[in-house]
């Protein structure tokens, strides 16, 4: 219902303010599941990555942003709640495999499921080493991957600040990847790490970022 609302309301006058570059939404099936794969270099990204799909994404969320105290605490909860988001303790390794089926049964139930593979936003606007639960949630849903590469958002909003800006937008959606039929993988971390890395080429190429071989933050666990 909020989603619904927001779309109606919210999300024309984002795309008329901000008029953002849209390549390749032939790639994004209109319903179905799909695994909807994006670098991450700002909040916005998930304000701009449906916007441009034209369909419900749904994406975890931390965990604090739906039990923080009080009535503010609340509100941000119940708005999360209403958009679909799914809550996951970034900072805890079992809540974060946990995570995985949670994705899956959301991708079973035919939804949009979306993931930042690097586990965090970039510190620094470069792309940063993928985690292999990107991986494990194509293998296990059979769902088709669509790798995203966002140019511009950090400039919608730079890191640490609260403010939004008007900067040129684009998100560019690639060929769908499919990991399907492919359950032995799983039991592979070697393979795990090539399924990993398949989909962070495809999202670079889309990005055009330079790509560091370590991961983003030391504390985020993601999947």
């Amino acid at each position: 219902m909020l989603y619904r609302t927001l779309e109606l309301t919210v999300a024309p006058a984002l795309r008329l303010a901000y008029q953002p570059r849209v390549t390749g939404l032939a790639n994004v099936p209109r319903t179905g599941p799909v695994i909807i794969a994006a670098n991450h270099v700002s909040f916005a990204d998930e304000i701009f990555t449906p916007l441009a799909a034209r369909r419900q994404v749904i994406y975890f969320a931390k965990a604090e942003y739906f039990n923080s105290p009080g009535l503010r605490g609340r509100a941000m909860g119940a708005f999360f709640r209403g958009l679909g988001q799914v809550p996951v303790d970034r900072g805890d390794t079992r809540s974060a495999a946990a995570s995985i089926d949670v994705g899956v049964d959301v991708l079973l139930a035919g939804r949009a499921l979306g993931i930042y593979p690097e586990g965090t936003r970039s510190p620094d606007g470069r792309l940063y080493k993928f985690r292999t639960g990107v991986a494990r949630l194509a293998i296990r849903s059979a769902a088709p991957v669509v790798p995203v590469g966002l140019v511009g958002t950090r400039d919608v909003q730079p890191p640490g600040d609260k403010r939004w800006h008007r900067a040129s937008v684009e998100v560019h959606f690639g060929t769908p990847l499919d990991f399907s039929g492919r359950e032995a993988d799983e039991r592979s971390a070697r393979r795990l790490r090539g399924i990993a890395e398949e989909i962070r080429k495809a999202i670079q190429a889309l990005s055009g970022q330079e790509y560091v071989d370590s991961y983003a933050g030391s504390g985020a666990t993601g999947v």
